[in-house]
């Protein structure tokens, strides 16, 4: 099936719709679609179908969502935890994967139509080479698409993204891009993998689990939380609208909490530039007035921002020249066989 789908509604989903709209609508919604291999059980399936359907059942959603305003969706495609099931499986699960990233290049045309980027976050070293070179391809050639965004999180986990993002700073630090001083939430947050998207506004999790199985655990910190007991692959926009209804009942609340902890974030780093300005100024002995002191911490504050956006322009080339890496190698194999 296509990843990019079109079909006509009827006339009671498009009144549900103006309904829905007439409340917030979550600009960025992620999705733990579980219940592929339940579902293949329950319909004595092969476990390779049940994760086909669920493939499809993800583009089907895709249309659902863009249709209420929904412009971002973040999908947990394959978790590192996943490795660990039987070979065969995983060796299904690769071989759907190469299916699907070969389909996305015979569908460059309508992914530019209708504007859609696709971006795989996650540890891709682990995945077979020529994988990693199909998700370089797919991530390139939509990457100037912004109408609609779709995250696949793909040999990926919280812990690994997080770790990593750790990696990054303690590296950063070594090598005196950026100072000790300099490392806030903010900016970890900045080093993860979904660095170039806001947090998920709802997180909807299928098949009855009540847990996040180590996905987006810093960034769903203040979404809205949805788990419903229907397998994904029979998940229907019905189960969207009413994922939607619990987010907007419960918005209001989540949106301050939002709000209060970016206040507290922005306390807390102005209070880390007081304390380095002050050392400074307590081992130069020299004693200043109001308005010095707060000339010394707008100058210093300005430092600091430059440093850690060079430090966070170096993270992304580092991602941006492996990437680069595999279409290079990718364009070289395409020129070998052609000869």
């Amino acid at each position: 099936m296509s990843w990019v789908r079109e079909s006509k509604k009827s006339w009671v989903h498009r009144a549900c719709e103006h309904v829905l709209k007439a409340g917030p609508i979550p600009k960025h919604v992620a999705f733990i679609m579980d219940g592929n291999r339940r579902f293949a059980s329950k319909n004595r399936l092969e476990r390779s179908q049940g994760h086909l359907m669920g493939f499809d059942k993800l583009a089907e959603t895709l249309e659902w969502c863009l249709d209420l305003g929904i412009t971002e969706v973040t999908v947990y495609a394959f978790s590192i935890e996943n490795f660990k099931r039987s070979k065969e499986e995983v060796d299904g699960l690769m071989e759907l994967a190469r299916q699907k990233f070969a389909r996305l290049q015979e569908e460059k045309e309508e992914l530019d139509k209708h504007g859609v980027c696709i971006r795989v976050l996650g540890n891709i070293t682990l995945l077979p080479k020529d994988i990693q070179e199909m998700i370089a391809e797919a991530s390139n050639f939509t990457k100037h698409n912004s109408r609609a965004i779709l995250n696949v999180c793909f040999s990926y986990t919280s812990r690994d993204e997080i770790c990593t993002a750790m990696r990054e700073v303690a590296e950063g630090v070594q090598q005196g891009l950026i100072q000790e001083s300099d490392i806030s939430e903010e900016l970890l947050s900045r080093c993860l993998y979904t660095n170039k998207s806001p947090d998920p506004d709802l997180l909807v999790r299928t098949s009855g689990e009540v847990r996040l199985s180590d996905f987006l655990l810093w960034q769903t910190t203040y979404s809205v939380l949805s788990f419903m007991r229907v397998l994904w692959p029979e998940f229907s926009v019905w189960h969207l609208y009413g994922g939607i209804l619990h987010y907007q009942r419960n918005h209001a609340a989540v949106q301050a909490a939002r709000d209060s902890n970016r206040t507290e974030c922005e306390r807390l780093q102005k209070e880390s530039d007081y304390q380095c300005v002050m050392k400074v100024l307590r081992e130069d002995e020299k004693t200043v007035d109001n308005i010095v002191l707060s000339e010394r911490l707008k100058s210093y504050a300005k430092e600091r921002q430059h440093r850690t956006q060079i430090f966070l322009k170096h993270v992304e080339s580092k991602r941006e020249s492996y990437l680069n890496s595999l279409l290079s190698r990718e364009n070289t194999k395409s020129i070998t066989c052609s000869v």
